[in-house]
């Protein structure tokens, strides 16, 4: 991760933050942080993930490396999730909108993924620091996917905390928001 020199910005600031360039941001605790592009092996196991969630749901509930979720932190923070699904008032609030950004006034979609990258960093990320922001924006499922591990978490919001479940191998993942999948970590990390 590379962080931007721009000093701290309010998430108002970094909505309206333009650099005259393509690189894309996630905002942490006020700082700007370049969002780096994906290994191949990532991009293909969000892919995977994509196709399957679309057997099981309208693709307008669906968004991939597009959909920014504003979220606590210490400061102004905003991820990128690499996929999410909408629910019907996720999705309502951003019609019209100019930017596909999740406020913190807005519902809150249903489920999102992340792909963990390579490196303690990320791993802290997505283990810890994410899986905190998601609680407490009331995101009902958080998945973890992780290809080092080959191993899917699955966090399930359950009286006002996430729990997580644990799935590898041949295991048929489980998962309240997608009930319908039909996918194993074994499978996913082929």
């Amino acid at each position: 991760m590379t962080v931007a020199k721009t000093g701290k910005l309010t998430f108002e600031e970094f909505l309206g933050y333009q650099d005259a360039t393509d690189q894309r941001y996630e905002l942490i605790d006020g700082e700007l942080v370049v969002w780096p592009p994906e290994s191949e092996e990532n991009n293909d196991i969000a892919r995977t993930l994509l196709f399957e969630l679309a057997k099981h749901f309208p693709i307008h509930l669906l968004a991939y490396k597009d959909t920014e979720v504003e979220v606590s932190g210490r400061q102004a923070t905003c991820r990128i999730p690499d996929l999410l699904i909408h629910t019907e008032a996720s999705k309502a609030a951003l019609a019209g909108a100019s930017r596909a950004t999740i406020t913190r006034d807005m519902p809150p979609p249903a489920l999102v993924m992340e792909v963990v990258s390579p490196g303690q960093v990320n791993r802290d990320r997505d283990y810890r620091y994410k899986h905190t922001e998601y609680a407490a924006r009331g995101i009902e499922e958080y998945w973890i996917v992780d290809p080092e591990m080959r191993q899917v978490t699955v966090c399930q919001w359950v009286n006002g905390l996430y729990e997580n479940q644990v799935f590898a191998g041949s295991e048929p993942i489980r998962s309240a928001i997608a009930p319908g999948i039909a996918l194993t970590p074994a499978a996913l990390f082929a």
